[in-house]
């Protein structure tokens, strides 16, 4: 569904000549051309699933958010404003995200779920939230949220 998503958003783009959702879609479809092939050796040939899509496109936006704080740093406002975009275009084809106190209220359901009982717990309850969570919210941000209920 997704793949498909990205698709007509290409096709729709290059009609309208709309220049940075058209590059910013192929790099999408690029990237997720390189995670198909790659995951080939494991025995999926179909291409990589949705939640691996997602969080493919987290990764991506996570990267041009670095990026702008790098440009905005070198005073490339130009480059920044572009990354931007760029992150705009690609939060179109995600769910939508997770406010701070609905992460914090999931953090707490998925802790009491699995029976989470300190620190040494947290690469377990990442990894449930990342299932559950793919493409919803920031796992850099939850994984905050984590270990402050893990500690406290």
């Amino acid at each position: 569904m997704l793949r498909q998503r990205l698709s007509d958003a290409l096709k729709s783009a290059m009609l309208s000549r709309d220049v940075r959702t058209v590059s910013t879609v192929r790099l999408i479809l690029a990237a997720l051309k390189d995670r198909d092939i790659a995951a080939r050796p494991r025995g999926i040939a179909d291409g990589i699933g949705e939640d691996e899509i997602l969080q493919m496109m987290q990764s991506m936006m996570k990267q041009r958010r670095e990026s702008i704080a790098l440009y905005e740093q070198g005073g490339r406002l130009e480059l920044a404003q572009q990354e931007a975009e760029e992150i705009a275009i690609i939060e179109r084809f995600l769910p939508v995200q997770l406010s701070a106190d609905d992460v914090s209220e999931a953090v707490a359901t998925v802790i009491a779920e699995i029976g989470a009982q300190g620190v040494k717990d947290m690469g377990r309850t990442m990894a449930a939230l990342k299932e559950r969570y793919a493409g919803q919210m920031d796992f850099t941000k939850a994984s905050a949220v984590v270990k402050a209920q893990l500690i406290g």
